[in-house]
């Protein structure tokens, strides 16, 4: 099993379909695209490299055309790929380097001075290759290599979590877990014919780059924005220049979107679907998503270790209004993706009834292998073959599950557990409130107490006794912020999540 027969695949039946656009304008034929690929793996495997399979190639690149051809000829060759984000800063960039082993690294020119910098202080960094250069594009002339043969169980992505609360750690996603993940979108998610796009509107190192393969597996197209940051403006052109677009996003992105100038006049009718998730997704944002651009938002859960495969949210539970349980479904993350087991489970392992809040905790062909060069962290994380991924949710009586917290997340006071997102879902709602981030305070004889960070709409603060009545109207005192910090901005890390250790770190112990 090898990944890149997908696109081997696509490449002989859909040659002439087109693969991948830059803007408005296509750039390579399937047939070009696969061409392109088997050339590369051929140089990589070849007398310059002579990569064994299994080395590990890092790709530090923003969004480009090239990027998916990059990524299949690693696959093709046999390697495991090491996608970047683009973003980090150059000792982030060291870390992962040296700890994946990476054995060579393709990057765009704005990161070429970076990891350029990088390589004497890397001895298994051989050579570092600018897509665009001269020495790029001889490696893609020449002879196709015959597609690798690989196991199910052999490394294809070394996914780098986030690193938000200490070093980052390489899940290792098998090909076994991408084609996992592949099917999984036909079946829980969307369906996608030859006639569709993909829109990268966010960074292929990590969501969106995910989704090349469902979307090359049916001969989509990829397409790629022109501009290197987030434009609505960009995005609505793009939506009405393609055919059935759609495109993964965080929550913020597209609450932009929806709030943007642009939205107002925007040509929608191109638009398939909107996948969101990596972040908490608040019932009043989605409503307001549903009424600027209708029916077509997707929703799904997963983590890096179990890469978009968790749990989803089709499109039609979003337009189910008419359900007595719809609002209680737009705040959930919905049900069990077809290729894994999901259930709750208590401090001991044991599972845990409907209604009772848990771990989320998950078992299948989506779940990574375990951590790159870390033992530790692999026996913590999974246990008797499930994924612990250190939410906590609740399942309903249809096999919903609504996600309260992470674990670290979760506030204790006076030994009454307190979920920030309840707290947050509700104080959104409030029309003076643009953004909010819950989190607990030690507190000297509570243990911690309640303290919300607020972004007000006109920057201006809000009076708290207004802020206390709403929240009383709403939920149990004992869940009530005892603080409120008025901000300017909230705290995120490059994929748009609040940084609520940040935030933690600046309260103190309070009597």
């Amino acid at each position: 099993m090898n990944v890149a027969q997908l696109l081997v695949r696509a490449g002989t039946t859909c040659r002439e379909r087109p693969a991948v656009a830059h803007g408005l304008r296509t750039v390579a034929s399937y047939g070009e695209f696969a061409r392109r690929a088997a050339v590369l793996a051929g140089h990589l495997r070849g007398p310059r490299f002579g990569f064994a399979p299994g080395e590990r190639i890092a790709v530090a690149m923003r969004n480009v055309p090239e990027y998916p051809q990059v990524l299949y000829g690693i696959w093709h060759a046999g390697l495991a790929a090491v996608p970047i984000n683009a973003k980090l800063h150059a000792k982030e960039f060291e870390y992962v380097l040296a700890h994946s082993g990476a054995r060579l690294c393709f990057v765009t020119d704005d990161l070429a001075p970076v990891i350029g910098n990088l390589v004497a202080d890397l001895p298994d960094l051989i050579d570092l290759i600018r897509v665009g250069s001269p020495d790029f594009d001889r490696l893609v002339q020449g002879d196709p290599l015959p597609l690798t043969a690989r196991q199910p169980t052999d490394l294809a992505w070394l996914f780098y979590t986030s690193g938000t609360t200490g070093r980052p750690k390489g899940a290792m996603l098998t090909h076994r877990n991408l084609m996992a993940m592949t099917l999984s979108y036909f079946a829980d998610v969307d369906s996608v014919s030859s006639e569709d796009s993909v829109l990268h509107a966010g960074p292929m190192s990590h969501g969106s780059g995910m989704y090349i393969l469902p979307h090359v597996t049916a001969a989509a197209t990829q397409v790629i924005p022109e501009g290197d940051h987030f434009d609505p403006s960009e995005i609505f052109a793009l939506i009405s220049g393609h055919h059935g677009v759609s495109f993964f996003a965080a929550p913020t992105m597209v609450r932009r979107l929806v709030e943007s100038h642009a939205a107002a006049s925007a040509d929608t009718r191109n638009l398939k679907t909107i996948i969101y998730g990596g972040g908490p997704r608040y019932v009043a944002d989605c409503k307001r998503a549903l009424d600027v651009l209708g029916p077509k938002l997707a929703q799904i859960y997963g983590q890096g270790e179990s890469p978009m495969t968790i749990t989803a949210l089709s499109k039609t539970h979003h337009r189910e209004t008419r359900h007595p349980r719809y609002e209680r479904r737009l705040a959930s993350v919905g049900c069990a993706q077809s290729v894994c087991e999901v259930r709750l489970a208590g401090p001991d392992g044991t599972s845990l009834p409907t209604g009772s809040p848990g771990e989320v905790v998950v078992r299948g062909d989506s779940v990574m292998a375990g951590y790159w060069h870390d033992d530790a962290a692999t026996a913590h994380t999974i246990r008797d073959g499930w994924l612990h991924t250190g939410d906590i949710g609740v399942f309903d009586e249809d096999g919903f599950l609504t996600l309260k917290d992470r674990t670290k997340d979760m506030i204790i006071s006076g030994g009454s557990n307190i979920y920030p997102r309840e707290v947050e879902e509700v104080l959104l709602t409030h029309p003076k409130v643009a953004e909010i981030a819950v989190v607990g305070a030690p507190h000297a004889d509570w243990g911690e107490e309640v303290v919300a960070f607020v972004v007000s709409v006109d920057g201006a603060p809000i009076p708290v006794a207004e802020l206390d009545e709403f929240c009383l109207h709403n939920f149990a005192r004992f869940k009530r912020p005892k603080q409120y910090h008025f901000v300017e901005a909230l705290p995120k890390n490059n994929y748009g999540k609040v940084l609520k250790r940040t935030l933690r770190d600046t309260l103190q112990v309070r009597d």
